[in-house]
């Protein structure tokens, strides 16, 4: 028997291979399917099942390409109600793969459809849970992500407080726990960054499996402090229970190099947003005028979907060059199918055809230091409120990059307007949105909070600095 976890970083995603006598099973694949098959192929293994935990909300699963592709039926839990062919299985109910068994734990509270997935090794023992959403290392699945439900937050902690204790904590504390995600993600608040752990170490640390927790303290420690999900995670739920495009389509479609002037027709006919996915210091240096910074090489999806509302919106991509398929897989995780396509020779090529050009101003934290000394300065802290509440600089003003849009108002016209965030990342995004929204006042100060403290800008407090 082989298990492997597949971690994707930028969502904080594990997915899971179980192999046993050329028998194999993916757990929540993610939308690309191709590693998956050339696991199998490797291993000499057949796929025999996808198993789905529930309705993913924060990215797009890649149960129904695996599916068509190996003719291994799609799984659900009880509740599930996909649009689709699957294997709505009942609780407790055992699939066979090789020598070992997979068994089904139905675990409402998440979702109502939320499953765990129990495997038995060949001599029948308790092994491995895949705890999709329902158990993360260090916590529990969020319970406000359920759509078309009638039933509160509150109803569906509720719900998760019975599935941990009478479905989950029963189990024996030597069985590994693989859950969904890891910290960083957005389905839960406080995960761990460690992404396996055994129940019983669980048991002791995790503070929503406290053994003499009452139902209502667990239920106001669950739904306290929960940050408003991100807007994509409606439209997940929606494409991974009705479907979606082959990826390849996707691949193909958002495959088109386009020189300078093709992209320039393309992007004034078709009214799509021309997404910069460079590295921040360069799309400083130069962009094309209204497009957006998200850059690949951070927290790229989540905030993709945090700040593009609408999945169908058209996407034209500048990239690094030899990156631009890594862009469209990237994009179609959290659903964003609809790239019409790349500027071939990236930006370069865009300025060696003489095309208009933009640029950000940037400002050195140490140089920032010695203004900030002399003069008073517009401030805008783009962290989120927790972090500027840690700690930021005197007199800074916490403007959320989550919610720029319904901020606009708040950032000043008349005067040059310097912005940060931890280290200069999200603080390009908040840039290039308000360059593209008129604003010719934007200063990035470079490095972010943490350079600005080594600088020696007066802060309120001393504060970690996150990513």
């Amino acid at each position: 028997m082989k298990i492997e976890q597949i971690y994707t970083g930028c969502l904080a995603q594990g997915a899971y291979f179980i192999e046993s006598e050329g028998e194999a099973a993916v757990i929540d694949p993610l939308r690309e399917v191709a590693p998956y098959l050339e696991k199998a192929r490797r291993e000499h293994a057949t796929i025999k099942y996808v198993f789905e935990t529930h309705f993913h909300a924060d990215f797009v699963s890649g149960h129904l390409d695996l599916s068509q592709k190996t003719g291994a039926p799609i799984v659900y839990g009880p509740n599930a109600n996909p649009t689709f062919d699957a294997h709505i299985a009942a609780d407790g109910e055992e699939f066979k793969l090789g020598a070992v068994t997979i068994r089904t734990l139905h675990t409402p509270g998440h979702t109502m459809e939320s499953t765990c997935y129990l495997l038995l090794d060949e001599n029948g023992k308790e092994t491995a849970l895949f705890s999709g959403d329902t158990l993360f290392i260090g916590d529990v699945g969020r319970p406000d992500l359920a759509q078309e439900s009638d039933l509160t937050t509150a109803d569906l902690a509720g719900y998760l407080f019975d599935s941990l204790r009478t479905k989950i904590m029963r189990l024996p504390n030597d069985i590994i726990v693989y859950p969904a995600h890891g910290a960083g993600s957005a389905c839960g608040k406080n995960m761990s960054k460690e992404t396996s752990d055994t129940l019983g170490n669980q048991k002791l640390f995790n503070y929503a499996l406290r053994a003499n927790m009452t139902r209502e303290e667990f239920i106001k420690e669950v739904t306290e402090g929960l940050a408003e999900p991100p807007q994509y995670f409606p439209q997940n739920v929606q494409m991974n229970r009705e479907g979606y495009d082959s990826i390849d389509a996707v691949l193909e479609r958002g495959a088109q190099a386009l020189s300078p002037a093709a992209f320039e027709v393309a992007a004034n006919e078709t009214g799509a947003l021309v997404l910069d996915t460079r590295a921040a210091r360069d799309f400083a240096a130069g962009f094309i005028p209204n497009s957006i910074n998200i850059g690949i090489d951070g927290s790229f999806a989540p905030w993709v979907g945090a700040l593009i509302p609408d999945l169908k919106q058209s996407l034209l991509l500048v990239t690094d060059p030899g990156r631009e398929e890594e862009v469209v897989t990237r994009l179609a995780r959290v659903g964003y199918d609809y790239t019409l396509g790349y500027l071939e020779g990236g930006f370069a090529a865009w300025q060696n055809a003489g095309m208009e050009t933009d640029t950000v101003q940037w400002v050195e934290a140490a140089d920032f230091a010695e203004k900030f000394k002399k003069n008073d300065l517009s401030v805008i802290d783009v962290r989120k409120p927790t972090e500027f509440e840690s700690g930021h600089a005197e007199g800074a003003k916490n403007l959320p990059l989550d919610y720029i849009s319904d901020l606009m108002a708040e950032f000043p016209h008349n005067e040059s307007m310097y912005l940060h965030c931890a280290g200069g990342y999200r603080s390009m995004i908040a840039a290039s949105i308000l360059k593209a929204r008129g604003f010719d006042n934007v200063v990035n100060i470079e490095g972010g909070y943490g350079a600005m403290k080594t600088a020696g800008v007066p802060v309120t407090r001393d504060s970690a600095v996150q990513n």
